[in-house]
């Protein structure tokens, strides 16, 4: 049995019904997502858990209620006092989704400013997943801290896996993003990110960029995705591409990548050869956008 640690912040969603002015509550978040799309995969044949820190507070309690019950280890989550957990709202006009967030007494800003509990978290553990949100929530001494703990991890024989999941808006600066998304990249063994993202903010001309850009920093594996075209892929100085086949409709994107992040790791948990987990990655994500929400049942 592998154990896989996803490391990030699971918010509070408040999602609108077709009644007019209300809202279903769920829970979600980037590596959350893609740990509940790896236990609704993997089931009982690998111990996937989540690092990360919520309040002592009734929704804390209904999230941690939420995981479980998703198959999702809680034991390395924090509880803090005097604090709770993000949320989120979305708003939908003529089809289109945006979004207003309140951090602000996030206890999962704190997730990573006790090194012991970080080596504790991640002792045991055969892979470490982690965000470029994950980074972007933390305090930079914390932030250090973390990237310093997942070095000591790979240094033992660890795996690390590293999306960098660009989201401007949750940087101080783009320069302390990209300086932080290159260092993150350095202590990673796999890195899949999204080319659309990467040439906004790190000037990419192309997915061979980015492909050149994350191989560079040190990376074994790099799978970059690019919309719904081409995947680039490398591996063990293996360059190969791969063509998804399009979804027949796309109804909602929310979650496209966390899910694809699933199906790539799930897939080469199963022995599959790399091009092929990124094919059943592809499948999985063109699914998960067919229908509404971050959370779409899936056969495993």
């Amino acid at each position: 049995m592998t154990r896989i640690v996803c490391i990030g912040e699971c918010m509070v969603e408040m999602a609108p019904t077709n009644t007019e002015g209300s809202y279903q509550i769920g829970f979600a978040g980037d590596t959350m997502n893609t740990a509940w799309y790896l236990c609704q995969l993997l089931g009982s044949a690998h111990q996937v858990d989540y690092l990360s820190a919520v309040g002592q507070d009734a929704i804390s309690d209904r999230m941690l209620a939420f995981l479980e019950d998703a198959g999702i280890g809680i034991g390395s989550i924090q509880r803090l006092p005097e604090l709770t957990v993000g949320l989120y709202m979305i708003q939908l006009q003529d089809g289109e989704r945006s979004f207003s967030y309140w951090r602000g007494q996030s206890a999962a800003r704190l997730l990573a400013s006790d090194p012991a509990r970080l080596a504790a978290a991640l002792n045991g553990a055969e892979i470490a997943f982690f965000s470029g949100i994950t980074l972007a929530i933390l305090p930079d001494d914390d932030r250090a801290r973390l990237l310093s703990a997942l070095a000591t991890f790979r240094a033992a024989g660890g795996t690390v896996v590293f999306d960098p999941n660009l989201r401007p808006r949750l940087w101080e600066s783009p320069q302390t993003m990209t300086a932080s998304i290159s260092a993150a990249a350095e202590v990673s063994d796999t890195v899949l990110p999204s080319h659309e993202d990467e040439a906004t903010w790190f000037g990419d001309a192309d997915p061979d960029a980015t492909l050149a850009r994350y191989l560079k920093a040190g990376a074994r594996t790099v799978v970059v995705k690019n919309g719904p075209g081409e995947i680039l892929i490398s591996h063990d100085g293996t360059v190969s591409r791969v063509r998804p086949v399009a979804a027949a409709t796309v109804v909602d994107t929310t979650a496209a990548g966390d899910s694809f992040n699933a199906g790539f790791l799930a897939s080469r948990l199963s022995g599959k050869p790399i091009d092929q987990a990124v094919i059943d990655a592809a499948a999985l994500a063109g699914r998960v956008i067919q229908s509404r929400g971050a959370l779409v049942p899936c056969a495993g």
